[in-house]
Order: C-alpha cells, then structure tokens, then sequence
C-alpha cells in the first residue's frame, strides 16, 4: 500500500478530546520515523488542547491539521490514506463511529474511510466503567464486525478505574505496531 509520495505509505493519525491525545505529536513523530506519510485530524476539543502544537503538526507533517469539514468545491488538500488509525478514541468518538453518527469530521472521515475499505484501526481511551457501559460493548461488536481493527485489551488499549488518572501510559507503540502490520498485508 503505498499512496504517498515517494512511494511511503500514508496513514491518518485522528485524535479525539482525552488525555491521550497529548501524546499525538510523539506518535506523529514516530510515525515518520518509520517511513510514513502522515495527515493528522483532531476533533474541535482535541485541536483546542494541541493548538500550541499545531504549527509543528504542519510542519512536521506537510500537511493541514484537519479538525472540520472542508466547504462544497474546496479542494481535499490530504493524499488519499492507505490506514487510518484513530486514537485516542473517547467514548463519544468510539460510540458515534460505530453508531454512524459523524457529528465531527475525525469521526466522519474514519466512517467514510471504512466505507471506502480504507483499514480503520481505533484504539479507545476510556476508563473501566465506560468499557463496560452495554452500547460501548454493542460498539465493540459493531466495529469489529464491520472489519475495524479496535485495539482493545491485550496488545492495545487496557482500561484503568475510574478516577485512577493515566494509570499506564497510552500505548502509542501498540497502534503504531498495528498500523505497521495492517500496511504490510
């Protein structure tokens, strides 16, 4: 899979409002690290918490942060993904995916991406009690069911209790080692 220039695979990094989403710039620089073309897209709340990295995100990237819709006969400035991984994903974000409901253009992208047969791999960043409220289990089913690779559990995302703050780090390194096998197959 290779849409990007000089022939380097292009992945979107999507990052919604948690606490992960702060360890975005580190990923993105990883990301190139290996080789990838990188775009970066951020729910509202999410580009409001980065604003001060935004910049860096550009110049890193070559590319807009993307955070809303782009107007009718605006030109997509974005190459075409070859992956999409959405992390953090926060329960609404998750939910609203598997629910089909693209109120936000990192939500809408990543459905219309699986539409597309884009590989979408989402890792949530939610707390215990979220991971066992019954839609987010039905979300779970719905996007793995649909093909979405959810990095949930062992190998990805581990859910601490609630009020436990960042118990463990955000395994930046487990989405990007997914990414790296979904781009090998």
């Amino acid at each position: 899979m290779e849409n990007g220039g000089a022939g380097r695979p292009v992945v979107y990094v999507l990052g919604a409002a948690a606490g992960a989403v702060f360890g975005l710039p580190g990923a993105v620089r990883e990301a190139r690290g290996r080789g990838w073309e990188v775009a970066v897209g951020l729910t509202p709340t999410a580009r409001g918490w980065l604003e001060a990295q935004v910049p860096e995100l550009e110049e890193l990237t070559g590319y807009p942060v993307k955070s809303a819709y782009r107007w009718p006969g605006q030109p997509d400035v974005l190459p075409p993904p070859d992956a999409v991984l959405f992390a953090p994903a926060t329960f609404n974000s998750f939910n609203s995916l598997a629910l089909g409901l693209t109120t936000s253009w990192v939500v809408g992208y990543a459905a219309e991406a699986l539409g597309k047969g884009v590989p979408v791999l989402v890792m949530p960043c939610v707390n215990t009690a979220l991971a066992a409220h019954p839609q987010f289990v039905r979300s779970v089913a719905t996007l793995r069911g649909a093909g979405v690779h959810v990095l949930l559990g062992a190998g990805g995302f581990v859910p601490s209790e609630p009020g436990s703050g960042d118990a463990r780090p955000y395994p930046w390194d487990a989405a990007l080692r997914a990414v790296a096998e979904v781009l090998g197959r």
